[in-house]
């Protein structure tokens, strides 16, 4: 079969997100099905610059046709539109500009796609917001699925995407909170829904050499083969003597960014410090805010996949800010390694992670962030016991057998119609 994916932006140098969503499933896809991936020339969400060459590049095992955008963004126009629009009422002309001002506007896309789309069986849109879906989503719909990684936002309202909603053959939601959400919203008619999500490896504990002043590290895990020695499960040793890390580690992973919840995260945590709180913020992926200079915030940069792995084990706790989330691959991956997490209690997506896995605690404001952290760095028996509820979490509800076969199922289906 030919799977074509449509996404804003594609590459391994793109971290979280459904960009990272989209290729994880089209690399576990590959191997099966003839797989593409049509895309922007884009690195950065924020300006849409053509920062990729123009053209066909091979990204593990996936073949991806790149095309640039006509225009970056004026990222401060396009605030001052976006307050306007949500506040006002307008045309859906007046949206359409709304769309184009956010970017990415990729004409030459929508054209190949338009020129070719006879030649997939299947056509694959990663998120709801953006103009390549809004726009793509019409050339084919018939044989298009729509994976939403939608959330209650001001953008959501507009009239635009009440069409977009109402128009793919099948809907691949990622949990059952954005199902309720989007189907009590929106006039769904999609001949195939189902609540997909994405695998997450769940890996074996692993063997790691002593390091004495890692005091901090769970000692306690199991490994599963017989040749387990218990002194040798210091996890995160290699994480911590590279960022020379001591003592209990709060980690988030992906961009940090205001509106990941990033600011506030940083202003609870230095409030947890001056409360007499031991621990270091460790903050890993892409930085777009400025981090101040205290000797207890950390910025670790863009890690690779193995080093992103062990900086999950390393970690006492792993910090998922995030109000806004559809499905949070950063609280899987720390469920996978079996690291507790804190979310934000904003997130109904989050609540609902934490609620059924008892992998978790959630935080409404900087006092409840305070005493979770307080409890989940003090109580080593209470996080080896949710690591533990983590993992099988995951083994439960996200194996990627599990994920790839509900994909296949809708594969079939649309083609039986």
């Amino acid at each position: 079969m030919k799977i074509a994916f449509i996404v804003q932006r594609y590459g391994t140098e793109i971290l979280g997100g459904s960009e990272y969503h989209c290729r994880l499933i089209a690399e576990r896809l590959a191997p099966k099905h003839q797989v593409e991936v049509l895309t922007t020339c884009a690195q950065d969400y924020i300006t849409w610059e053509n920062e990729y060459a123009e053209g066909t590049d091979r990204v593990r095992g996936v073949t991806v046709r790149r095309f640039a955008s006509a225009q970056t963004r004026d990222i401060q126009a396009f605030n001052r539109y976006s307050e306007w629009i949500f506040t006002h009422e307008h045309t859906r002309d007046e949206e359409i500009e709304w769309l184009r001002q956010q970017g990415p506007w990729c004409p030459a896309l929508l054209e190949y796609l338009e020129r070719h789309q006879q030649h997939y069986d299947v056509l694959i849109f990663f998120t709801y917001l953006y103009a390549p879906t809004v726009l793509g989503m019409k050339v084919a719909p018939h044989k298009s699925i729509l994976v939403p990684t939608a959330h209650d936002e001001p953008a959501i309202r507009l009239e635009i995407y009440k069409e977009l909603f109402s128009l793919p053959a099948g809907i691949a939601y990622n949990t059952e909170v954005e199902r309720r959400f989007l189907t009590t919203h929106f006039s769904m008619r999609a001949v195939e829904e189902e609540t997909v999500g994405c695998g997450v490896d769940l890996p074996q504990a692993q063997q790691y050499p002593r390091d004495p002043q890692d005091e901090h590290a769970p000692a306690d895990e199991a490994d599963d083969s017989p040749t387990f020695r218990p002194h040798l499960a210091k996890r995160g040793t290699t994480f911590r003597r590279r960022h020379r890390l001591d003592g209990p580690i709060a980690l988030y992973g992906g961009r940090i960014d205001p509106g990941k919840g990033c600011e506030e995260l940083v202003e609870y945590f230095s409030a947890y410090v001056g409360e007499g709180g031991d621990a270091s913020l460790v903050l890993m992926g892409v930085k777009l805010m400025p981090l101040p200079e205290e000797p207890f915030i950390r910025f670790a940069g863009r890690l690779s996949d193995q080093e992103r792995t062990q900086a999950l084990e390393a970690a006492t706790v792993v910090v998922v800010p995030s109000p806004y989330e559809s499905l949070s691959l950063l609280a899987l991956e720390s469920f996978a390694v079996g690291t507790p997490i804190l979310a934000n209690a904003r997130s109904e997506v989050l609540v609902d992670h934490c609620q059924k896995s008892n992998a978790g605690l959630y935080y409404a404001d900087r006092y409840e962030f305070n005493e979770a952290l307080r409890l989940l760095v003090a109580d080593q028996r209470l996080r080896a016991a949710m690591g533990a509820n983590g993992r099988d979490y995951i083994r439960q509800n996200y194996r990627w057998d599990v994920i790839l076969g509900k994909h296949e199922k809708m594969f079939v289906n649309l083609r039986k119609r």
